[in-house]
């Protein structure tokens, strides 16, 4: 019939039970899938980094920068390479290698009988640039190829520092790679409201090798025109002599002390306190270099680079200037 409209076939009441499905039914597994992926052949087992659950099997790229593992158990993270900076560590300081003892030498300045030239390069304290609070004097020596050869520190205490400034007593201990104080150098402090030619406003630096035995004293000198300083032995005999310029802070250029022998005939080495441009108006960031000859006694040595400290402080340790709180 034409009215009738057509409609599928009821099935039995088993049938559509079955199709009736509970909530908490579960399905059939799926086909298994069949794919066109070729295996190829097995590589070497990498094993999951420390740290990682199981499962956080991440294989690691020739070149890659090494996954940061979070605390919190969340997935690693690995950065693409040469997109991100490695993680802020100091550079390795690099130490001039340690020389075997030497008979008559003493401990720490063997070093020295190795070398020529060596550079005092001052550190620049932004503290006491910004607050004008005078701060203790660090150094650090270097050689021709920049490898460290000795750290100098300050040993001053605060109230003396901020009182008297560059005028203060100091003293300086010089240490080694191995954190070892080889050589003390003291400053004792001298009144400058005397005459200058009175013996008792010039300035004078005794140095100490080992801390305690004292191998020298470096004495000032009155001049009238320029820095005169006399190297003296243990018993306060001269041996050399230090002449520096008429103008010891030359303003673009280099100052050189002269060191020489007593009748000033033969010229010995020198000391040069290098024109480090604009940070040199700046703050207290000195950089000296000190010539030697090579076979010169080392105790001459060490008392030429003490030499370095006293001319330093006396000409170019330059009070930092207080900024006004209003």
């Amino acid at each position: 019939m034409s009215g009738v409209v057509p409609t599928a076939p009821e099935l039995p009441t088993g049938e559509m039970e079955n199709q009736t499905m509970s909530p908490t039914a579960v399905s059939d597994p799926p086909p298994d899938y069949n794919s066109h992926f070729v295996p190829g052949p097995g590589g070497l087992a990498v094993p999951p980094p420390a740290g990682l659950p199981m499962g956080h099997n991440v294989l690691q790229y020739p070149g890659a920068i090494p996954l940061y593992h979070p605390t919190g158990g969340a997935h690693p993270i690995q950065y693409q390479p040469g997109k991100y900076p490695m993680t802020n560590q100091p550079a390795p300081v690099m130490w001039m290698p340690g020389p075997a003892p030497m008979p008559s030498c003493p401990p720490g300045l063997e070093y020295l009988a190795q070398l020529d030239n060596i550079h005092v390069l001052q550190h620049f304290e932004p503290l006491e640039f910004m607050t004008g609070y005078e701060t203790n004097n660090r150094y650090d020596i270097k050689n021709n190829i920049d490898q460290m050869v000795y750290i100098v520190n300050e040993d001053t205490d605060d109230y003396t520092r901020n009182a008297y400034r560059s005028l203060r007593p100091f003293v300086l201990r010089v240490t080694d790679c191995l954190g070892r104080e080889i050589m003390t150098m003291q400053r004792p402090f001298r009144c400058t409201c005397c005459c200058f030619c009175c013996s008792c406003a010039r300035q004078e630096l005794e140095v100490q090798c080992p801390p305690g035995v004292t191998i020298g004293f470096v004495a000032e000198h009155w001049n009238l025109c320029r820095a005169s300083y006399s190297i003296q032995n243990q018993k306060k005999e001269s041996v050399m002599r230090v002449r520096g310029p008429c103008a010891t802070y030359g303003c673009g250029s280099d100052s050189v002390f002269e060191v020489n022998s007593l009748d000033g005939a033969s010229n010995i080495g020198s000391i040069i306190r290098k024109w480090n441009g604009f940070l040199a108006t700046m703050g207290d960031a000195d950089h000296f270099e000190i010539r030697f000859p090579l076979d010169l006694d080392v105790t001459m040595k060490a008392m030429i680079f003490g030499t370095c400290f006293l001319i330093d402080f006396m000409y170019f340790e330059r009070t930092p200037s207080r900024h006004s709180s209003g």
